[in-house]
């Protein structure tokens, strides 16, 4: 080595010394970027892309496809998240007249054939149907429709438009000092007061034949959906972005190592003989290679002057379920999933690490249903409610709204992997005071009060038939049949009991 190499290495390690070592520019990180572009200018040119491939790997991969159910069955689940409206008389005491009567006429509304403008969809349908386009595309449009347009009694309904309709190369700066960008319409503080729809979804056959046209809607009749991920981003990423590439890439290995396993499972032997000129064989292809198709049992000839080389492939590899692992490993990760429920694999799995994951997962869960609430059911309960109250379907005043507009969400709680360690334990946080019974009821999706109105319904039913309830449901106090204390045989090999 040189003085002046010497001397540059001294100087780089000084550098170092005094900077961040993954800011620095060498040959092993010189194709690392060092570019910082607005999350704007970044979505312009990639999210058609991401888009279309995170719809490709949601229809042909089934990584992806479990992946997109998970998210609809965890956020939705089987029966949606549920209203309760909690209006208040002056006193205090719930208005059970008007929340029931609010409560009912949604339900009503929420039926298949009037909540949604192609008379398709359920509200439970809708919802399930946001989050998991949400998920497989990065955002969603949906349109509020009022009045007569709407089509239904109630004079409210939605539309569902799929995020091609907001053309991302429409980008201009308006003479009002406004701004289009990626078909949005932003103000100075960008907030959005307008959206610029394609009349026509771009994939359309027809697409091309007429043109681009747009339609301008005001933002106040938009819904936007989409995960904000940085300060003034304009749209929507698809959830699956950072592991599309591993999943793609994964699902093409694992078809390899199919189609090899097929080949090695279908060895053939061939004849030869110095005149052959009765081969037929398989043909060629377009390069004038000779084919030869592959089939279980089968010798061929082969012309004269060819030979074959002995071609076994040994597929799979011993190391093909431990590399498969380990890249699901990588892809659950990406989707912040847990690994055993994205692989469909418990293989290995005691009690308390599938409990540690599943807390973790749920908590995911949970804060994709908070964000759920409050950016589609918040918003679509405020205008339904004012269409509702002015709908002359109700003698309830418009004037009341603030008192009506108080809804409870519940979304789907999930049952314990351990229900009676759960049951016990919610016993003594309630008895000691550090939980209340209504904290209980919604971790498991459910509202107090209907399960205090289903528990009058049974005594009552009870008392009718002759039947006592009152030493019913007691059990032990050891959690065990019959006084014996039951323990749980798969926690006894973590330590948990």
């Amino acid at each position: 080595m040189g003085i002046m190499d010497f001397f540059k290495k001294a100087r780089r390690q000084q550098r170092l010394g005094r900077s961040y070592a993954a800011s620095i520019v060498d040959r092993l990180t010189k194709d690392w970027t060092t570019t910082n572009r607005t999350a704007g200018a970044e979505l312009k040119t990639a999210l058609k892309p991401l888009r279309a491939r995170s719809r490709e790997l949601s229809r042909n991969n089934d990584y992806a496809r479990r992946f997109l159910k998970m998210v609809g069955s965890n956020v939705v689940g089987p029966t949606g998240i549920k209203l309760q409206v909690r209006a208040r008389e002056p006193d205090g005491r719930l208005d059970k007249f008007a929340n029931r009567h609010i409560e009912e006429n949604f339900i009503k509304w929420g039926k298949p054939g009037v909540c949604t403008m192609d008379g398709k969809m359920s509200w439970t349908e809708a919802q399930r149907m946001m989050v998991e386009s949400v998920a497989r595309d990065g955002e969603i449009i949906i349109r509020m429709v009022k009045g007569a347009a709407a089509a239904n009694e109630f004079g409210f309904a939605l539309q569902f438009l799929e995020a091609d309709h907001l053309d991302e190369s429409l980008n201009q700066s308006l003479p009002n000092g406004r701004r289009i960008e990626m078909s949005i319409e932003f103000d100075a503080w960008r907030r959005p007061v307008a959206y610029h729809f394609l009349d026509k979804h771009p994939g359309d056959e027809f697409y091309s034949l007429g043109g681009r046209t747009y339609t301008r809607v005001p933002a106040e009749q938009i819904l936007h959906p989409f995960i904000i991920e940085r300060p003034d981003q304009p749209r929507g990423v698809p959830w699956m972005s950072s592991a599309m590439l591993r999943l793609q890439m994964l699902g093409g290995y694992e078809e390899a190592e199919v189609v090899a396993a097929r080949i090695g499972a279908s060895k053939m032997g061939f004849f030869t003989s110095p005149d052959s000129d009765s081969y037929e064989g398989g043909g060629e292809d377009a390069d004038s290679n000779l084919t030869m198709e592959l089939e279980p049992g089968v010798f061929e000839q082969l012309p004269s002057g060819v030979s074959v080389q002995t071609f076994d492939p040994d597929h799979p590899a011993g190391q093909f379920g431990d590399f498969m692992k380990t890249c699901l490993r990588g892809i659950a990760s990406g989707l912040n999933v847990c690994y055993t429920g994205l692989a469909n694999d418990l293989e290995g799995v005691n009690f308390s690490s599938i409990r540690q994951g599943t807390i973790e997962e749920r908590d995911h869960w949970r804060v994709l249903q908070r964000w759920s609430i409050e950016h589609f059911h918040v918003p679509v309960f405020e205008a339904w409610l004012v269409s509702f109250l002015s709908s002359g379907m109700t003698t309830l005043p418009m004037r009341r709204f603030d008192k009506f507009n108080v809804p409870v969400w519940s979304p789907r709680g999930w049952q314990w992997v351990d229900p009676l360690k759960e049951v016990n334990a919610n016993i003594a946080a309630v008895g000691a005071g550090f939980k209340s019974k209504s904290e209980v009821a919604a971790e498991q999706g459910r509202d107090l009060e209907e399960i205090f109105d289903a528990l009058a319904a049974e005594q009552e039913l009870a008392e009718a038939k002759g039947i006592d309830l009152k030493d019913e449901g007691k059990g032990d106090e050891n959690g065990g049949e019959n006084g014996k204390n039951n323990k749980d045989p798969e926690a006894d090999e973590d330590g948990d009991n």
